[in-house]
């Protein structure tokens, strides 16, 4: 899901497969590898009876969580959803360009998937809102294994952390970045180690390693108490999803082999150790992970971890900032300030408006639920529905690239059945908690779907008054044959027509510039498009053309550096970027009943996001001391 702090752009930025594994380890498998913290005990607590957990139920959760490992992560997401990428980039807003679902027609089979697209994207915000208060709550409540009195100072300090995590977020997180392979690594290391410590305890935890074990033991409890097993088990794959999220930040080999040579194993053998420990100590329930430490580590141990979850948030937090930014390049988002803290590092943004409502968010479910506890059951829900729309949305664009529609049928329609299996299992937690990321992932769906719609009707009523190429000839030629010395640059948000503020500007000032230059940015359906394919220039006629800058997804559109790159290719010869100005219409969104389109209050909310977007002239990167707003009202 996310761009990371510890890499430069889109594509690898080493060739070295050691130095991608080891970014892999702290940014894909920052949210997986803190997992043990909680989901072990949530799950052997499902399983419990009178506060007290058999052998053979340790058995059965362990091996659960094994299977669901190898499953889930190792088959699915590692050997086949990791194949449906586009041109290298993986996550749901890359795979909906690929099946472009972005210019479905209305009432086609496509807009329907836009919106299942759309709504998996909005639950990644409800994970990133969970993710870092649940990770760093059961980090710090360590601190009651060995010092129970320090119990009410939890929340406070799982507070104290986060807001100094959110707060930093402006300056930037390359040093940070620096460190996070080396930490994880060490991360993991510690994980292994606590594991072989814990099994050597009981080696017949090993006997788990055979999936019967976990079939036998669902099937032979309760149906209420097996789905709530299943979903507390299932807190062992969240944060999974990043390994095809981070695809082009690493590549698919570095990051399967980080999976199968460090993660895979030291997860393995320490939920084991945790299942050891409860077979010789069941009253290590309560923290089974800080238990299986001696006396003198856990304070430690409780320090790492903390840094461990501060890691794992922070992939999070970058991760929500690169969705939000590919959102807002495809047209699902309104157009926000987007900070990049380094010139080096692409990668490396932060958006200030999506920051602090995360931080909002995050801080408000450690205030309402207070305990890793009370989380668990917000957390699960969100992750297992985007699993499931990502399994159905890879399934349609194997069929699209040809192989053959049973095949995918069978191998895509079992791991649905799974993720559909896990949602059920998980949807009984929703009274819990897990409404929180869905009304979460729900407002953000809802914002999007009117956005995009909201834009379509602007775009319907620029079409109502746009002026065909035809006028602007006739006035260049016949009516204006007075010209303003320099060159004017119009903004237009179609390839085509007169833009509305070259229109206004011919209107009141009843002349034109030497040279007129309309520029029209448009974000195609790959993450990067190169410098020598940028700049589309169509001389319309002497005087006067039309340029049309193409960007990637993944990539930050400015009109400045795309013109400059025209001009070194001797697309627009005899002009100077220094001398020019740039004209760009401001437009003032009218709702109207009388008009087809959406409710007066979901236009009203429309008017309200696309009066508080970012301005395009700040967004596209254009030079401020050169630009001039032209304001026109649009009806809708």
């Amino acid at each position: 899901m996310s761009s990371t702090p510890a890499v430069a752009s889109g594509h690898p930025p080493s060739p070295l497969p050691f130095a991608l594994t080891l970014g892999a380890l702290g940014v894909v498998y920052g949210d997986i590898g803190t997992s043990p913290l909680y989901a072990l005990k949530e799950a052997a607590r499902a399983a419990a009876h009178d506060g007290t957990v058999a052998p053979e139920a340790v058995l059965g959760v362990v091996s659960l969580i094994l299977w669901a490992l190898i499953l889930i992560i190792s088959i699915k997401y590692a050997a086949l959803i990791m194949r449906a990428d586009n041109r290298g980039e993986g996550g749901i807003v890359a795979i909906l360009a690929l099946l472009h679902a972005r210019h479905a027609a209305p009432g086609t089979w496509r807009v329907h998937l836009l919106v299942v697209g759309l709504v998996g994207a909005a639950l990644l915000y409800g994970d990133g809102a969970i993710t870092p208060a649940i990770s760093v709550l059961s980090a710090i409540e360590g601190l009651k294994v060995d010092a129970p009195s320090l119990e009410p100072a939890v929340v406070p300090i799982t507070i104290a952390i986060l807001v100094g995590l959110f707060a930093m977020q402006k300056q930037g997180t390359s040093f940070i970045g620096g460190i996070f392979g080396p930490v994880m690594l060490s991360w993991f290391i510690v994980l292994a180690a606590l594991g072989i410590h814990g099994i050597v305890k009981a080696p017949m935890v090993l006997a788990a390693l055979s999936p019967l074990y976990a079939l036998d033991f669902l099937l032979h409890q309760d149906f209420h108490i097996s789905f709530a097993i299943m979903g507390a088990a299932f807190l062992a794959v969240t944060g999974g999803e990043a390994m095809y999220a981070d695809m082009g930040h690493f590549g698919r080999f570095p990051i399967r082999l980080a999976w199968f040579t460090i993660c895979l194993p030291a997860l393995m053998l320490n939920y084991f150790g945790q299942g050891g420990l409860l077979i010789t100590d069941p009253g290590a329930l309560d923290h089974p992970f800080f238990q299986l430490a001696p006396g003198w580590a856990q304070l430690p141990l409780v320090a790492f971890s903390a840094i461990a979850t501060v890691i794992a948030s922070q992939a999070i937090i970058s991760g929500v900032y690169s969705l939000t930014q590919q959102s807002i390049q495809l047209g699902f988002l309104p157009r926000m300030q987007i900070r990049h803290t380094t010139s080096h590092a692409i990668g490396q943004i932060y958006v200030p408006l999506v920051n602090w409502l995360l931080a909002a968010a995050t801080l408000g479910a450690v205030f309402a639920f207070r305990s890793s506890d009370a989380l668990a059951g917000a957390y699960g829900i969100a992750v297992s529905l985007l699993m499931a729309i990502t399994t159905l949305l890879a399934a349609l664009v194997a069929v699209q690239w040809g192989y053959s529609l049973w095949l995918v049928i069978a191998v895509n329609g079992f791991f649905f059945v799974i993720d559909v299996t896990f949602v059920a299992a998980n949807s009984i937690k929703l009274f819990e908690g897990g409404w929180f990321p869905l009304v979460l992932a729900g407002l953000v769906a809802f914002l999007m779907l009117t956005w995009r719609s909201g834009v379509k009707l602007v775009e319907s009523a620029r079409t109502r008054v746009r002026q065909p190429e035809e006028d602007l000839i006739e006035t260049a030629v016949n009516q204006c044959r007075a010209r303003l010395p320099g060159t004017a640059v119009f903004l237009a948000s179609v390839p085509n027509g007169v833009p509305l503020a070259l229109t206004q500007f011919v209107k009141h000032n009843h002349v034109l510039h030497e040279r007129i230059v309309l520029v029209t940015v448009q974000i195609e359906e790959s993450p990067h498009i190169a410098d020598e394919d940028r700049a589309e220039v169509i001389e319309i006629i002497t005087g006067i053309t039309r340029v049309v800058l193409h960007y990637g997804f993944m990539q930050n559109p400015t009109i400045y550096d795309g013109l400059k790159v025209a001009c070194r290719q001797g697309k627009l010869p005899g002009i100077d970027l220094s001398d020019i100005t740039y004209y760009v219409g401001r437009e003032t969104i009218i709702p109207r009943e009388d008009i087809p389109g959406m409710w007066v209050w979901r236009e009203s909310l429309f008017a309200f996001l696309q009066r508080n977007a970012e301005r395009s002239a700040a967004f596209f990167g254009v030079p401020t001391r050169q630009v001039v707003e032209f304001g026109t009202e649009l009806e809708i």
